[in-house]
């Protein structure tokens, strides 16, 4: 890319050697015209680059995780984001590694932006919902359960979740039924 600016400065340069007096505001003009041509590739090459290099950093991301080696987890999805921040996958896994590290707060904005960029996305507010529980916030986790319920109604693991947040907060009616739903639909939960 360089050296396509050079070539296109010196040919320019040597356009206008006659008179370089006269001919300045067409080097400049010429040397402006070439960079802006130079900008464009370079975005054009990112903006080709982008997707297989977010895979990419993706999966070292994915890989990371699987290791427990979250800090450098959540470093290649940063990259995925910054290279494509609609990428779902990328907010919802690193969702995971900060959880993992024990970082809720950060854990919550993930899901958060999972469920603003995909709104049906019933594990984000399941995971959320979770993470609400281990902080002590039942009714929030429950508010998260109703809407992971709402959209996959026949996912027994959401009423087993619900089941145990309305037991802390002494809904044992709530929470009987909730587990009953559970049972009915995947005997491991009874």
């Amino acid at each position: 890319m360089i050296a396509f600016l050079a070539i296109v400065m010196v040919v320019t340069t040597a356009a206008c050697a006659g008179d370089p007096a006269s001919n300045i505001d067409a080097t400049i003009e010429a040397g402006i015209a070439a960079t802006m041509v130079g900008v464009e590739l370079e975005n054009a090459v990112k903006a080709t680059m982008a997707p297989s290099l977010a895979k990419e950093h993706f999966n070292r991301g994915f890989t990371y995780g699987k290791l427990g080696e979250y800090e450098k987890a959540i470093q290649e999805y940063d990259k995925v984001i910054q290279l494509n921040p609609a990428h779902t996958f990328a907010y919802f896994n690193r969702g995971h590694a900060y959880y993992s590290l024990g970082q809720h707060q950060r854990t919550i904005q993930d899901f958060d932006k999972v469920i603003q960029l995909n709104p049906k996305n019933e594990k984000a507010y399941s995971n959320r919902g979770y993470t609400y529980f281990r902080l002590g916030q039942y009714q929030r986790a429950i508010q998260d359960y109703d809407e992971a319920i709402q959209l996959d109604p026949n996912r027994a693991f959401f009423y087993d979740s619900r089941s145990i947040a309305y037991r802390k907060l002494g809904q044992d009616e709530k929470a009987d039924a909730d587990k009953a739903k559970a049972c009915s639909l995947d005997k491991q939960y009874c």
